[in-house]
């Protein structure tokens, strides 16, 4: 039996790829609606934590749908090599979609309490609990359908999937708010995109019916032999364990530092640090994702030519040295008048460290009431890069700006009105000596040199489709077909779900500790220079396995 030909006795190859792709798109949207509109929710969901631990919290909550995702990566990938395919990818796109109705139809705050939140923590796990078997099915579905020589090609309509998602996503938040109006869209409009989940559900299941089993499953079952025991075979054995690990540290922990620094992170930081437009930013990210999406097609054509390996490098490498100039040409490009600021007018903070803390509170309990914390919140919610210097023990924060000095208050053992009514007076005095010093308020369209964030943001998503591109193909090769789906889905969403999805959350933590707008990078580098080491070290070539053939 040849690879690749089985096809014909079922859908051909081209519904087995659409079919695939249409629907994993549509998980990628339900899933990034949320990422896009995570300001918004914040705002309904978590209205009594403040502003900054409210936004870390919806981050946080975005997070989460990917922490759990390992453990639908667990629980589907062992019924995807137990009970085949097509059956359990038809069950995560269900409860993805039905989750993600959900979240359109959820009370918030204002309505019903700390339910909301909590409803809509469980919503959103729901969501990363599916989305943890999904891709794992697809891309093996496609990948045991293709020939070996169009293995990467193929398999990258796969990969483009997110970017698919993406634009969808932002096409029907873009419509709906032109539509609405940005008023009536923050009030109750952000629930439509949501909702129309149940018509691209209904879709998408209508299309992965007429789909067969795979014929690398197929041909499988036929030979039956011993029972399988994916967990055990998977992990507990060092000819496929030693692979799951390689397949962690040399691909995936990259693919959630790249991709989600290019993707989300560039997102937060021109909205939140940079303080362009949202509409702004939704209609950047859209321009780029659009020309992006066919590169993920490219370069999986491409590594069915020159090999996974090298072209995934390219990506890891070109990211590594773009992070850190390109971040900070993007702020020159967006926002000149904050880079301008930051030149002529530094900012610093003079505190005694004792009373300065870290500025990262998941739970939102933790009241931040010092006048160092006071001071730093401030500054972090103006996008303001800061130094840290100790001044004398229990002395009030300083604030210098340039020449100018603001001293910050003390706001222990005030309630919660006082406390308010302090933040307030101190972020009055704070932004008032920062407009004075140049600082602006807000991006100033007409200063935007849109071309060049343009090329910028494209860099970095070259960098993303070089190494996600080939990836499922590549992932697919490393392992035998009685725990490809266990032992592939696991690594991609460890990677994916907690090195990416909490990436947003953890670098906004890591600027605001330190007061650095470009600290939060690190934790992308890090990532990335530990794949690469282990990648060329250890990773190895895989282009042209054949899929029906590995049994060890």
């Amino acid at each position: 039996m040849t690879e690749g030909t089985d096809a014909r006795k079922g859908p051909g190859l081209k519904t087995v790829v659409g079919a695939s792709s249409a629907g994993t798109a549509f998980e990628w949207y339900d899933f990034f609606v949320f990422g896009s509109l995570t300001t918004i929710i914040a705002r309904h969901f978590f209205a009594d934590a403040g502003e900054t631990v409210s936004y870390i919290m919806a981050l946080l909550t975005f997070g989460l749908g990917f922490v759990v995702r390992p453990l639908g990566a667990l629980v589907f990938g062992w019924f995807g090599d137990r009970t085949g395919r097509k059956t359990t990818f038809l069950v995560t796109i269900t409860l993805m979609g039905v989750a993600t109705v959900a979240i359109g139809l959820l009370p918030d705050y204002g309505q019903i309490g700390i339910a909301a939140p909590i409803l809509l923590l469980i919503m959103r796990m729901l969501q990363g609990f599916a989305l943890g078997g999904e891709y794992g099915g697809a891309a093996i579905y496609v990948a045991e359908h293709s020939p070996r020589e169009k293995r990467g090609l193929l398999t990258g309509w796969i990969q483009t999937t997110a970017a698919m998602g993406l634009i969808g996503a932002l096409t029907v938040i873009l419509t709906t708010r032109a539509i609405l109006g940005v008023e009536a869209f923050d009030e109750w409009g952000w629930r439509i995109p949501f909702l129309l989940s149940a018509l691209l559900l209904a879709i998408s299941l209508w299309i992965r019916l007429k789909l067969n089993e795979s014929p690398a499953y197929q041909q499988m079952e036929a030979k039956g032999g011993e029972r399988r025991a994916p967990y055990r075979e998977a992990f507990l054995t060092w000819k496929n364990g030693r692979f799951v690990l390689i397949a962690l540290f040399g691909i995936m922990i990259a693919q959630g530092a790249v991709w989600y620094c290019g993707y989300f992170y560039t997102r937060f930081f021109m909205e939140r640090v940079l303080k362009v437009d949202t509409n702004t930013v939704d209609q950047l990210v859209l321009m780029v994702t659009v020309a992006s999406a066919f590169l993920y097609i490219f370069f999986g054509w491409l590594s069915d030519r020159v090999g996974r390996k090298p072209v995934m490098l390219f990506g890891m490498i070109l990211a590594l040295v773009a992070f850190f100039p390109g971040f900070h040409a993007l702020t020159k490009a967006a926002n000149p008048a904050l880079a301008e600021a930051q030149a002529t007018a530094p900012v610093t903070v003079i505190a005694d460290p004792a009373t300065c803390a870290l500025q990262f509170d998941p739970i939102g309990k933790a009241s931040f009431s010092s006048s160092c914390d006071i001071a730093k919140s401030v500054l972090s919610n103006a996008g303001v890069s800061y130094e840290n210097v100790a001044g004398p023990a229990a002395s009030l924060a300083v604030v210098r700006i340039g020449s100018t000095e603001v001293i910050s208050a003390e706001g222990a053992g005030l309630d919660a009105d006082g406390l308010k009514a302090l933040r307030a007076d101190v972020d009055t005095r704070v932004k008032a000596a920062l407009v004075a010093a140049g600082y602006p308020e807000k991006a100033d369209p007409a200063r935007i040199n849109m071309p060049l964030v343009f090329a910028i943001l494209m860099i970095f998503m070259i960098g993303a489709t070089a190494l996600y591109g080939p990836q499922a193909a590549a992932l697919v090769e490393l392992f035998p077909t009685r725990v490809r789906y266990t032992a592939m889905s696991l690594p991609y969403n460890i990677g994916t779900g907690w090195v990416g999805g909490l990436l947003p959350a953890a670098s906004f933590a890591l600027v605001a500790a330190s007061g650095n707008i470009y600290f939060g990078l690190w934790y992308s580098v890090a990532f990335t220079l530990v794949a690469v080491i282990v990648s060329l070290i250890w990773l190895p070539e895989t282009k042209g396995r054949d899929l029906n053939t590995m049994t060890d």
